[in-house]
């Protein structure tokens, strides 16, 4: 029999569900410690986590080379693999745009927040160009090279290699399969729950919104949810590594499918920068998706597992 464990972490609600209800509570213990180690590495908000103390550090030269935990590495890797397939449409040097666009806490935090003149007049757009050049990593030495002042942000990708590594580390250590949803970001591992595991891409009740996979990993990206205002204009946290603000013309929202959590949710962060190219990138690359416009009209690239429930459409 499933069950499930649901909670708050990294600014996002997670969900563990496991075929085997007698390993959820083992299985929630692992989740919390794995996460936790996350926040204190790649956290854009905590003053003392791993990326806060790189971006902090001062030099009169271009670049800093620094040591880094074989986590932060790791991570970090999967960023720029992610830069490297899509052409820097994702790209894990922004977080300083992203704070220059107000994205500076948990959007629980920014959302709570009495935006008034003062505020807003210092949450105005500055130009905070892309430094994915510098960024490299040393595996032998154990380090990362980086452009002075940066403040790498792993808030797509670190979500989404956390949800593969989660899911691999469970199903090795616990009775059954598991379902790993870290805002969005979907992997699955070990022996499914008859049927399969059944995701909604959507809060609409749709059938083309419910898909039932056994292995591979689903994300879903949107400009839906993650939304603030400053001095009276919106903002949300996709944005166009060209220009650092966030993408003018895009989807509501993006759901695809491919090998991996992180494998998925690089394509729909590529898809929301590129907005209407989307659909010929995804289809050119083979990557099944389902893309939401602002308008609620419904696209489909081929592949799209239209699975329902455990039952494939006719």
């Amino acid at each position: 029999m499933t069950g499930s464990f649901e909670f708050r972490a990294l600014g996002v609600d997670c969900r563990i569900v496991g075929a085997d209800e007698s390993a959820l509570p083992d299985a929630g213990d692992l989740a919390v410690t794995w996460l936790l180690d996350l926040d204190a590495t790649a956290s854009r908000f905590r003053a003392d986590s791993e990326v806060a103390r790189l971006a902090a550090m001062s030099s009169p030269h271009r670049t800093i080379t620094a040591p880094a935990t074989p986590l932060l590495r790791s991570l970090i890797q999967d960023a720029l693999w992610a830069a490297d397939v899509t052409g820097g449409l994702v790209d894990p040097t922004l977080g300083r745009a992203m704070e220059a666009n107000g994205y500076d806490a948990d959007l629980d935090d920014i959302l709570s927040r009495q935006v008034d003149e003062s505020v807003s007049a210092g949450k105005k757009f500055t130009t905070t160009p892309s430094t994915l050049r510098d960024l490299s990593l040393d595996p032998a030495a154990g380090t990362v090279t980086f452009a002075t002042g940066t403040l790498i942000d792993l808030g797509a990708t670190g979500k989404a290699t956390a949800a593969d590594r989660l899911a691999a580390d469970l199903a090795a250590e616990q009775a059954g399969g598991f379902l790993v949803d870290l805002g969005g970001d979907v992997a699955v591992a070990g022996e499914p729950p008859t049927g399969g595991w059944v995701i909604a891409t959507d809060d609409a009740p749709a059938e083309n919104a419910r898909i039932t996979v056994t292995s591979h990993g689903v994300a879903t990206s949107g400009i839906d949810r993650r939304r603030w205002q400053v001095g009276g204009a919106t903002r949300h946290h996709l944005l166009d590594p060209t220009t650092g603000r966030p993408v003018a013309r895009t989807w509501w929202r993006v759901t695809c499918v491919a090998a991996s959590a992180l494998e998925a949710n690089t394509a729909t962060t590529a898809a929301i920068v590129l907005g209407d190219a989307a659909v010929a990138w995804l289809t050119t690359r083979g990557i099944p998706a389902r893309l939401v416009s602002e308008q609620g009209e419904v696209h489909f690239t081929p592949g799209w597992p239209r699975v329902f429930l455990g039952e494939r459409a006719s």
